[in-house]
């Protein structure tokens, strides 16, 4: 795969240093991850990642939000609770931080760009705020995905573990995905 096919090919992204090398590292397989700071007790986290998929199947796939189950492991249940415009979204988890175990419930108002992205906005919950955005961009033969997430959870947690703790979960959540979504096609 030539160079030149990858400048072509990956989408320039304002939040992302797409140099050749992360160019190659994402169609290689890599989820590329950018953290940022967000609260003192929150933390912001955007990952990229090729899927080898066409965008539609991605799209189909990722907007069966029951299916979020099989994504995050930690989400333990999802499912819309009212249809329309705006969707609302329920999402129950449980997070095991340190030596405590904590269970989530979420109520999400979602607005869907059709094929393009999905936005994510706290309507009510365990956090204080939440939000995220999901896009999706024709890349080669396939799709990129670029997850962004800012949340900030009712439990005080310094926000430097909770931005490890997105810098290493999110990656794996992502691989999660690829998997699930690469085994059904």
């Amino acid at each position: 795969m030539s160079a030149s096919f990858l400048s072509d090919s990956v989408p320039t992204d304002s939040n992302m240093p797409w140099t050749q090398d992360k160019q190659k590292l994402l169609m290689q397989g890599e989820i590329l991850v950018q953290t940022r700071s967000h609260t003192a007790w929150g933390g912001a986290v955007t990952a990229w990642m090729y899927l080898p998929l066409v965008r539609s199947y991605v799209w189909q796939q990722i907007t069966d939000y029951s299916r979020w189950v099989q994504y995050f492991p930690d989400v333990t249940k999802s499912e819309v609770a009212q249809r329309g415009e705006v969707k609302r979204l329920y999402q129950a988890a449980q997070k095991s931080f340190f030596f405590l175990t904590a269970q989530v419930e979420i109520y999400l108002d979602v607005v869907e760009e059709l094929g393009l992205q999905i936005q994510f906005r706290l309507q009510k919950g365990s956090f204080h705020d939440f939000t995220a955005n999901l896009e999706l961009k024709d890349c080669g033969n396939g799709t990129l995905l670029s997850y962004a997430v800012q949340a900030t959870p009712t439990i005080p947690i310094p926000s430097i573990f909770i931005q490890q703790a997105m810098n290493f979960e999110l990656p794996a959540n992502m691989r999660k995905m690829r998997q699930v979504l690469c085994k059904g096609q």
